[in-house]
């Protein structure tokens, strides 16, 4: 696999440039289908800057989102027929971002044709689902790559490679929260009043970020309330969600979640991740392109990336959507598939996390604090 001048190898990025996980010619790049044409429309537009994966494919029920995305990318095939999307060879990365209740059904469709897996956060919203998802994936041999898109941010990648050189030491206390206004997003899914829980949805977030840094976790306590916006559409399940978090290594997190309250992003970014670690702290934020930690004397250094990257993160002068951090997970998924590489996070981690989740559900509804049972 070479690497195209153009491209650099993962790592710090600088200004004009984005991170790569390698190039071939456009005629070896694995083909990628996509079903769920609203949030997936990003994948395939963002797509455009891969280096190993080229849109071949759309499936929605939807007609207008079909063409739509059929306008966006040259020469797409687009169907409202998921079987027809996973008969074809070209596919072999099926990209799922469906309504979470789906999830399940479409990853073990895709499994059984042959295809290896991209599914959006929350892998799933029903534990009792899990442990058949394990025996197929077993099964049939094909991989699975979480979309927890946060993880394959600039600044939580950042993050994450010092972490990796030892730069803060062992992580003692992580802080994570997604904090959002979402009566945007009752608009126009209007499913999530009814048909998930926050705490799968989106808290899988900083739950995963906690996960990532602590492992496994073992045990949660968690508090909510429904905010006057939740009511306003007709939430029956907490909407703001604070959790505490115990890893198996006995160390600690925080978690919170508020998914109902008036913004106030020049003070806090929707998703900031606070490692505090025995050498050193630092800070990743999100929709922000700025990362801050201390150095190794201990003076604060901050990484500001929005004139380098954010025409790669947003491709518009709006903060919002996924391209760059899609683009990167995508990208990242297919150079360990060709590698015959292991991924993370994989399947076997995400239903880690699912069972976290349905943990702080239990803890919600009976007050107690809550052991984080095994994938059954």
């Amino acid at each position: 696999m070479s690497i195209h001048p153009d491209f650099l190898p993962t790592g710090m990025p600088t200004i004009g440039h984005r991170r790569s996980y390698g190039l071939v010619p456009e005629d070896q790049r694995l083909g990628v289908g996509v079903i769920g044409l609203h949030e997936g429309h990003t994948l395939l537009v963002a797509l455009r800057a891969s280096g190993l994966c080229r849109a071949v494919a759309g499936c929605d029920l939807s007609e207008e989102k079909r063409n739509y995305a059929a306008e966006a990318v040259e020469g797409l095939f687009v169907t409202d027929d998921y079987d027809a999307l996973l008969a074809r060879d070209d596919v072999k990365i099926v990209a799922i971002y469906t309504p979470d209740s789906f999830h399940a059904e479409h990853i073990e469709r895709a499994f059984r044709a042959g295809k290896d897996v991209i599914c959006t956060k929350p892998l799933i919203n029903n534990p009792e689902e899990a442990g058949k998802l394990r025996a197929i994936a077993e099964e049939t041999g094909r991989s699975l790559q979480v979309g927890q898109s946060t993880r394959f941010y600039e600044t939580f990648q950042r993050q994450r490679e010092l972490f990796e050189k030892g730069a803060f030491g062992e992580i003692e206390v992580v802080d994570a929260h997604y904090n959002h206004r979402m009566d945007w997003y009752y608009e126009k899914s209007p499913w999530t009043i009814a048909d998930t829980h926050w705490a799968y949805l989106g808290l899988s977030h900083p739950v995963d970020l906690v996960r990532w840094y602590l492992g496994p976790i073992k045990q949660v306590q968690a508090v909510g309330t429904i905010t006057s916006l939740g009511t306003q559409y007709g939430m029956k399940t907490p909407d703001a969600i604070c959790v505490n978090l115990v890893g198996e290594n006995g160390r600690v997190g925080r978690v919170l979640g508020n998914y109902g309250f008036h913004e106030l992003p020049r003070a806090r970014a929707l998703i900031e991740c606070l490692l505090m670690g025995a050498d050193g702290t630092s800070l990743a934020r999100y929709p922000d392109l700025r990362f801050t930690y201390h150095d190794e004397n201990g003076v604060e250094i901050e990484e500001d990336y929005h004139h380098a990257m954010s025409g790669y993160y947003y491709r518009h002068e709006l903060k919002g959507m996924h391209y760059g951090e899609f683009c990167n997970y995508t990208d990242y998924f297919a150079s360990k598939v060709l590698a015959g590489e292991p991924n993370s996070p994989d399947l076997e981690e995400g239903l880690s996390t699912v069972m976290t989740m349905r943990a702080i559900v239990e803890s919600l509804e009976s007050g107690r604090v809550v052991d984080v049972e095994p994938v059954p």
